[in-house]
């Protein structure tokens, strides 16, 4: 099972039941999800599988989480727990409602300034902490911060993402987003606290501003930017910026980390003075920009006095002067090298490569189906040639095949839902559940869901129904009614009853089921039982003195069994006729239930003459 797509409901290490996918990151899915344990929502943090067969990164990303789970502060996330699930690893952290520092700049754009310095002063207060206990974000930025209704906001991610998030995978490439990185960890230079104050100077300018100050169209050459570029003094992109904020701002953004704020609190001390001051034109001398040494506030200049200026113009002068002896001698003595051979290399190591070589390095960007996205695909000059130290060479950049949409299959049949994904540019991974809803052999869904951007060449998982899940039925002819249903119910099947009388079966018993055991049906369809009751009674006709074949018609139709026996009568009237019955009239008794009765029989011939009686002679004729 893939990470990317867990489903619904799936129960992680038989503690955390999985409700919905909230986000995805560069190291990991985070889900929403419920602690079975404690009753409450968490977000659970789960790798990307290839980080998790990174021993050296797996034990990297233990040690921070643990430091993390140490960080308890009103601005920081907390982390509850961590561990292994489904050869992956997890951390389980505190679920926020809210949103991104993100999605509010993206929907609102430029926050009036007062806003934006109290959103950022509460990152700082988080930072602040963390860096007292030894911790370093290394990858802060307005996705790692959710905000409240209240505007009250919380950092994410504090000791987990320095397992990641400016660590190299190979030389010179720097995994995080570059768009906030510092100078020293675009360079992979080791990094503290104050890599932390440069980002969160690049969420104050995009908070002031509405953009970010460095960007491009890709992560390499805006690292490059972050290293060699200034950026467009605030004020430049809006007026109504304070001076004093540009100048916290600038400072914050200093290539060198010494000409920083020394630490969060002084970071917090220059933006609580410059909220406070009142607003209008403000009696102070600016630095110009490209010193790399803005001053915060009026103060500070003051206490620099004259002297202190006087001499940083002489440096400044030293440093031109430097500069153009250097240049001088690059125009009258100039060096050639060989240029490296780069191609197939990550971005981030090819760039790299180069200027540890002295080359400057220019980044092109193509779409490509045969080169990976972000290998370079070709360079100018060519490998082997040789250029002059200090040049350019463009690296030619695969983005990749590009992005497609991928297509709405949704209870489309399965191999037409595969040509369309793979039409669409998409390799096709096939996962089968069981379905309620959806037929045998259709499509669920997708994995990342239809209708999304995703880049050609990747695999998108097809979910396809098995149909309802199959179950066996048990036999429960003969046994009680009520064992039987509990036997049904087990086994997910619904169950229906009729009754039919028996005399042979005790009341209640199963007589018969449909379909019959051993059959294999849905998962909870229906079995009908068929179970015996009692016969009903009903009142015995009487038939007494009636002719045998009307009494035993009345018996037949009431529902009785007709058993004759014959009795000897005296006299023909009587011939034929019940003279009696067993049960008499009236009587209840079960149908089917027997009725005896004697029909009387008439035989002239057995009887004998009166013994009294003597022959009357027959008289002579008189003569």
């Amino acid at each position: 099972m893939s990470v990317q797509g867990i489903a619904r409901d799936t129960l992680v290490d038989e503690r955390y039941k999985i409700q919905n996918r909230i986000g995805s990151g560069g190291m990991a899915d985070v889900y929403c999800a419920e602690d079975l344990q404690l009753g409450r929502r968490v977000a659970l943090k789960l790798l990307y599988r290839r980080f998790a067969e990174d021993e050296e990164f797996v034990e990297r990303f233990r040690r921070e989480a643990s430091s993390a789970a140490g960080l308890q502060h009103p601005h920081v996330v907390s982390v509850f727990d961590r561990g292994e699930f489904d050869g992956t690893y997890y951390i389980a952290m505190e679920f926020l409602e809210g949103r991104s520092l993100k999605q509010i700049v993206r929907s609102e754009g430029a926050l009036e300034p007062g806003r934006a310095v109290d959103l950022v002063i509460q990152i700082l207060k988080a930072a602040r902490f963390a860096h007292k206990r030894g911790i370093v974000h290394r990858d802060i930025k307005p996705h790692n911060v959710i905000v409240d209704d209240e505007d009250r906001l919380k950092v994410t991610d504090f000791g987990i993402a320095r397992a990641g998030a400016s660590d190299m995978t190979e030389t010179g490439s720097i995994m995080g987003t570059a768009q906030y990185l510092s100078p020293e960890q675009a360079q992979g230079h080791p990094v503290d606290a104050r890599a932390d104050l440069y980002s969160i100077g690049i969420v104050l300018y995009e908070l002031l501003t509405g953009r970010v100050p460095f960007d491009a169209e890709s992560a390499v050459t805006i690292a490059l930017k972050q290293v060699s570029e200034e950026p467009a003094p605030p004020r430049e992109l809006d007026p109504a910026i304070p001076p004093e904020l540009e100048d916290i701002v600038i400072r914050a953004l200093a290539k060198d980390p010494a000409n920083r704020f020394a630490n969060a609190e002084e970071f917090i001390r220059a933006l609580e003075h410059a909220r406070d001051l009142p607003p209008g034109p403000v009696d102070e001398t600016r630095i110009a920009p490209l010193t790399g040494v803005y001053p915060a506030v009026v103060e500070e200049l003051e206490k620099a006095g004259r002297r202190n200026l006087r001499w940083l113009w002489i440096a400044l002068a030293v440093l031109a002067l430097a500069g153009l002896a250097f240049g001088a001698w690059l125009l009258f003595a100039p060096k050639e090298a060989e240029v490296p051979d780069v191609v197939g290399r990550e971005s981030g190591t090819a760039a790299q490569i180069l200027q540890n070589r002295g080359f400057e390095v220019n980044v092109e960007n193509v779409r490509s189906d045969s080169v990976k996205a972000d290998r370079v695909a070709t360079q100018r000059p060519q490998p082997r040639e040789r250029a002059r130290e200090g040049s350019t060479v463009s690296i030619i950049v695969s983005t990749g095949p590009g992005e497609a949409t991928i297509p709405f299959v949704r209870g489309e049949p399965r191999a037409r839902a595969e040509r369309a994904l793979e039409g669409a540019g998409f390799k096709v991974d096939v996962r089968e559940e069981f379905s309620e809803s959806v037929p045998r052999n259709r499509v669920i869904e997708t994995s990342p869901s239809q209708r999304t951007r995703y880049e050609r060449g990747l695999t998108v998982t097809l979910v396809v129904s098995r149909g309802a899940q199959q179950v066996e039925v048990p036999d429960v002819v003969g046994r009680d009614r009520e064992e039987a249903e509990r036997t049904l119910e087990g086994r997910g099947l619904q169950v229906s009853f009729t009754e039919r009388e028996s005399e042979s079966a005790d009341p209640g018993t199963v007589l018969v089921q449909d379909p019959g055991a051993g059959a294999t049906v849905d998962d909870g369809a229906t079995v009908t039982l068929t179970v015996a009751k009692e016969p009903a009674q009903v009142a015995v006709p009487g038939v007494t003195d009636q002719d045998v074949e009307d009494a035993t018609s009345a018996l037949e139709e009431a529902g009785f069994r007709v058993r004759q026996r014959e009795r000897s009568v005296d006299t023909p009237d009587e011939d034929g006729i019940v003279q009696s019955q067993d049960p008499p009239a009236g009587e209840k008794r079960t149908k089917g239930a027997r009725v005896v009765i004697t029909v009387g029989r008439f035989e002239p011939e057995n009887l004998d003459p009166d013994p009294g009686a003597t022959a009357t002679p027959t008289p002579s004729p008189t003569p």
